[in-house]
């Protein structure tokens, strides 16, 4: 008996250190590096001239950095305690789009990986999906018509990206879902929201909330500051938590629902519930950065073709080179055009739109309608 559960140990260190390959450990620090790296050229320009050496001297500033009052005043709107005008335009107006960035970055690419699993599709992301429109839309009502209710953006962005998802389901189930169905579905689905959003515009009678919002639907991280990091943070660590605790789940299903079955998963309470995490991470990231287009679909391919299929690893890939690649983006959407400042959406767009036509072609069977 004690030799056999030495021997059930011995494998299951095994099967632990398996997934945590040479090439995963590399690829996350080349993101994080990455990460590090723009986030330092982002804080480098803005209206308050400072050199390079300056801003990054008040970025790793230990008088901000290890203070507690200042950490309470950024995560919960206390009075700031007295800091150097460097550390305040730093820290109050520069870190916290990096935050945003790496925050939405994270959510946006491990809901595409859980989209992409629950679906058995590799063209499905939140985006894709109507997700994204239909989170967006109920986002967009909260700015224009009940700005009151600003402060449970997260949850309205959930509650609209869940019955766009539904919606989607529903349509595309025919006994059963197929590639073709959902994308198509999803098209629709994303029509059909847009329109409403486009529609929200006449109600609103404000010309600077018409501005926010269109540089919302876009996708953009220009003038985000720590409220709304304050706003993603929380959903955004609980969908990542259980996205990370649910990828032993996600290679199962990944395996067929026959199999799945036949392995003891209830295959449709297993997928909804995960898909509602999915949906959880990418209204996090919607709520403060917009709709931010085919990245959940990039990431995700990106970290497969780098460190392998195996959800325990691709989910920790996406949760470091989804910041990478946004922080990135952010960049160069801010420095591309000189002093006008392009919305990350748009580069994402730009990049995302063919990858996903390459997907398209290289895809062998699309299924049946």
């Amino acid at each position: 008996m004690a030799e056999a559960q030495s021997v059930e140990g011995h494998a299951s260190a095994r099967e632990r250190e398996g997934w945590v390959t040479g090439m995963l450990v590399l690829f996350c620090l080349a993101s994080t590096a990455v990460t590090v790296v723009a986030g330092l050229v982002q804080v480098s320009f803005g209206e308050y001239s400072m050199t390079f050496l300056e801003a990054w001297q008040a970025v790793f500033n230990p008088s901000v950095i290890f203070n507690f009052h200042a950490w309470s005043a950024f995560l919960f709107g206390t009075d700031l305690p007295e800091m150097s005008t460097a550390s305040i335009v730093v820290w109050t107006l520069r870190m916290p789009r990096v935050f945003v960035a790496i925050i939405a970055g994270a959510t946006l690419a491990i809901s595409g990986a859980i989209f992409q699993a629950v679906t058995r599709n590799e063209l499905a992301s939140p985006f894709v999906l109507g997700v994204s429109s239909g989170a967006g839309f109920a986002v967009l009502a909260t700015l224009v018509v009940f700005s009151g209710l600003t402060p449970f953006l997260p949850l309205i962005a959930a509650l609209g990206g869940t019955v766009a998802f539904v919606i989607v389901y529903t349509i595309a189930w025919k006994g059963g879902t197929s590639p073709v169905r959902l994308v198509l579905a999803g098209v629709v689905v994303n029509m059909v929201f847009q329109s409403l959003q486009q529609g929200l515009f006449f109600f609103a009678d404000d010309l600077g909330v018409v501005q926010t919002a269109i540089a919302w639907l876009t996708g953009s991280l220009t003038g985000t500051g720590w409220e709304e990091v304050r706003i993603a943070i929380l959903p955004a660590a609980v969908a990542i938590a259980i996205a990370l605790a649910g990828a032993r789940q996600l290679n199962v299903l990944m395996l067929g629902e026959n199999t799945a079955r036949s392995l003891g998963m209830r295959v449709e309470r297993v997928r909804f519930s995960l898909s509602a995490v999915a949906i959880l991470a990418a209204s996090a990231a919607i709520a403060v950065a917009g709709i931010i287009s085919f990245f959940g679909l990039v990431v995700p391919h990106i970290v497969r073709n780098t460190v392998g299929g195996d959800y325990r690893r691709l989910m920790i890939g996406c949760l470091f080179a989804g910041p990478a690649l946004m922080v990135a983006a952010d960049v160069g959407a801010r420095l591309a055009l000189g002093g006008t400042q392009m919305p990350v959406g748009v580069v994402t767009g730009l990049i995302g739109g063919p990858y996903f036509l390459y997907l398209m072609r290289k895809q062998q069977s699309m299924g049946e309608l």
